[in-house]
């Protein structure tokens, strides 16, 4: 492509670009014309950076597309109603979206944790080099159930929070490397079970699932959402299919941050619960309730809100045009 001839051929359209945005007040012709001048500014850009990349011509069309979006936009948008719509197209189609990774990864986990506990139980010579007798007994008698009542419950809520939010967002970002988020979660697995077999041999199998289920459910859930996201963030380099390797990886990363910011929600939630309803004087049938509320409202959450957004096209990613000014802008 001529890149002069192209200028030439288009400067009058960012001209006037620029002009619209100077003005003040637009009536309802003019606004209607900084619209189209802006989908046209930034199929301009489109074609330099793909055709004839520019640096300086591509960064001055990502500014005036930058300052256009702004004028669009206004600063009447509330920032509400971008966190609504987060939480209502973004996060659940992405979730949607990368269903079969976090469900696949939730049933693997799962089945793991029930194999490991149930051979630990028929070995219980392992316990003894995992735990001395006195540990065990302190394990059973009190260390299980005070952990949850030993700190004041919003304190606890937040401790619980952030150990939390650390665990998933390690396996997100250590996603791309795939080993590491495979180790996280055998280790979380594995500490679950290994006092899951302890309590349970102990006659105190009830107590064990009647205090982790509550909260257990949701919160388990969500870190198996993150490991998934972690593995497909890892495949997205491995097997990119039609898109290269970087695009791949950067089209999944992106939603990944997606998932990551909302999963700090689903896991304060657990948290709440964790902090509040576990350790509470309500019925354990009561206790176990709340907890498969919490996760029934989750996965509809999934199916039925993220089935819809990605009906309606969203991906979990950038939308179209955050994207286009946010990839312009890098280049």
């Amino acid at each position: 492509m001529d890149l002069d001839a192209y200028v030439l051929a288009h400067a009058p359209e960012w001209q006037r670009l620029e002009q619209l945005v100077a003005r003040g007040a637009l009536d309802g012709a003019e606004s209607d014309e900084l619209v189209e001048r802006y989908q046209q500014v930034a199929t301009h850009l489109s074609v330099v950076r793909t055709s004839s990349p520019d640096s300086h011509l591509i960064s001055y069309l990502s500014t005036l597309l930058a300052r256009a979006r702004i004028r669009l936009v206004g600063t009447r948008t509330s920032t509400w109603r971008s966190v609504g719509r987060f939480f209502t197209h973004r996060f659940p189609a992405a979730l949607y979206r990368l269903r079969h990774w976090w469900l696949g990864c939730l049933v693997v986990n799962v089945v793991v944790m029930a194999v490991v506990m149930l051979w630990l139980l028929d070995h219980p010579n392992v316990e003894q080099t995992l735990l001395s007798p006195q540990e065990v007994d302190q394990l059973v008698e009190s260390d299980f159930e005070s952990y949850y009542d030993e700190n004041p419950a919003q304190s606890f809520a937040a401790l619980v929070w952030l150990n939390n939010t650390r665990v998933a967002a390690l396996c997100i970002a250590l996603g791309v490397l795939g080993v590491p988020v495979v180790w996280l979660l055998f280790t979380n697995v594995l500490n679950v079970a290994i006092i899951g077999s302890i309590m349970v041999r102990a006659d105190r199998g009830q107590v064990f699932f009647g205090l982790i289920l509550p909260h257990g459910l949701l919160e388990l859930t969500a870190i198996f959402v993150a490991g998934g996201v972690g593995l497909r963030l890892f495949w997205s380099w491995v097997a990119p299919g039609a898109l290269t390797r970087s695009g791949s990886l950067a089209r999944e990363g992106r939603t990944a941050v997606t998932v990551a910011m909302g999963l700090g929600v689903v896991l304060l939630i657990s948290g709440i619960i964790e902090a509040f309803v576990t350790p509470s004087p309500l019925p354990t049938w009561a206790r176990l309730a709340i907890g498969v509320l919490a996760e029934v409202a989750f996965l509809a959450y999934v199916f039925v809100l993220g089935r819809r957004a990605v009906a309606e096209g969203e991906t979990g990613d950038l939308s179209a045009d955050l994207l286009e000014d946010k990839v312009a802008t890098q280049a």
